[in-house]
């Protein structure tokens, strides 16, 4: 059996007379960490307890006080709403607390209160923007298999995807 090796009860103590530990120096804390070094998941527990839009893989935008957040970018969203825009206006869907998987995360940013008040858009009801977006879906169906037929008349194929292909990710 080896002695002395890593983790081993038998490890020495390898600090010179010289070095300052925190028995020594109770004014600094030996393991103090530089936030300007931190990088990915961890630069997000600045964000803690604010007003943030998510936008996901599959193109819904959430809303909500960014609440917890973990080394795998996995977020939770406190009092979250599901925005959908259509032209000039939105539509909030409340969703409540919302467990988001940091893999699906696409775009992550606060949202300045002042700029979102003074914008443009108009705010309706849930079931006017969801009959405007079915509205826009079906017309864009529409255009695309148009365009299909275009190609397929000049000899092209051309493959029509209605969505985001979650087996491309």
């Amino acid at each position: 059996m080896a002695s002395g090796g890593f983790g081993s009860k038998n490890a020495r103590n390898t600090s010179t007379p010289n070095s300052t530990s925190q028995s020594s120096n109770h004014s600094q804390p030996q393991h103090e960490l530089d936030p300007t070094i931190l990088i990915g998941c961890a630069n997000l527990l600045d964000e803690i307890d604010k007003r943030m839009l998510v936008v996901l893989r599959d193109g819904r935008t959430l809303i909500g006080i960014l609440r917890s957040v973990d080394q795998f970018a996995n977020l939770i969203l406190h009092q979250a709403v599901e925005r959908i825009h259509v032209g000039n206006c939105y539509g909030d869907i409340p969703r409540g607390v919302f467990l988001v998987r940091g893999d699906n995360v696409v775009l992550l940013g606060e949202i300045d209160k002042e700029k979102e008040e003074s914008s443009n858009l108009k705010c309706v009801a849930v079931d006017t923007i969801l009959a405007a977006q079915r509205e826009e879906q079906e017309e864009k169906t529409i255009k695309e298999l148009k365009r299909s037929e275009a190609l397929k008349q000049r000899g092209m194929s051309y493959l029509h995807d209605s969505g985001i292909n979650d087996e491309m990710y």
